[in-house]
């Protein structure tokens, strides 16, 4: 376990937004055996954890990246612009190979995955209210290695060539989502989902909706299996 000595007087307020009551239960009884720490509210969704948290003021807001609606990554870019003191810290089921970065672009202090477990979330928290970046050294050589080799990593990896919202609405594709299915999930028009599927066969160089799904479902099962 780090060091938590000598961080602050006052406690750690934190605050979480995860649309899985369960997960959220889990965090609170964990985090709340320990003295330093204090919950300060909770949300399901990104709209309600936004306005709770302008309410509230958290030290630290936990943030998981897949939610109805508005996602994490949205969710931390507008808590950065509107609230630069509060802190963003992803804990999240997804790839921290494929997410991390994007998260912290958006303004995240940090990213632990969930199958890290509760201790791996715990040296988060202290290490951000230290002022410092929490990710694994796996995720920080990656991260300093893209640096150098940008060019070679959006080949290896063409996904990156999307914007946060065409990558969510990627991923909605191969998880099988048709277009007024994905349309219903993140409460945009039919027009504007369609307008993104264009943008995202341009970018990756796909011809045909029908390839775009095969390619979306492939990646997605690639994915699946690289976390088991």
């Amino acid at each position: 376990m780090e060091n938590k000595s000598k961080i602050r007087k006052d406690k750690i307020k934190i605050f979480i937004v995860d649309d899985h009551p369960v997960v959220r239960e889990g965090i609170i009884q964990l985090l709340s055996r320990d003295k330093n720490l204090q919950i300060c509210g909770e949300a399901g969704n990104a709209y309600d954890g936004f306005e709770l948290i302008g309410k509230v003021l958290p030290d630290i807001a936990i943030i998981n990246l897949s939610m109805p609606g508005k996602n994490g990554l949205e969710l931390i870019r507008d808590i950065r612009c509107a609230y630069p003191q509060v802190h963003n810290l992803v804990f999240s089921m997804h790839d921290e190979m494929i997410y991390a970065e994007r998260a912290l672009k958006a303004g995240a202090r940090g990213y632990v995955m969930k199958t890290e477990g509760g201790e791996k979330l715990i040296e988060a928290i202290y290490k951000i209210a230290r002022g410092e970046i929490a990710v694994s050294p796996k995720v920080s050589n990656l991260i300093i290695s893209n640096i150098s080799t940008k060019t070679q990593k959006t080949i290896n990896n063409p996904t990156q060539l999307l914007s946060n919202r065409e990558f969510e609405i990627f991923q909605l594709i191969g998880k099988g989502y048709g277009i007024r299915q994905i349309s219903e999930q993140l409460h945009i028009s039919v027009k504007t989902v369609e307008s993104y599927r264009s943008s995202i066969k341009e970018k990756l160089k796909i011809k045909s909706t029908e390839e775009l799904v095969h390619y979306a479902v492939s990646w997605c099962q690639a994915e699946f299996l690289g976390m088991k």
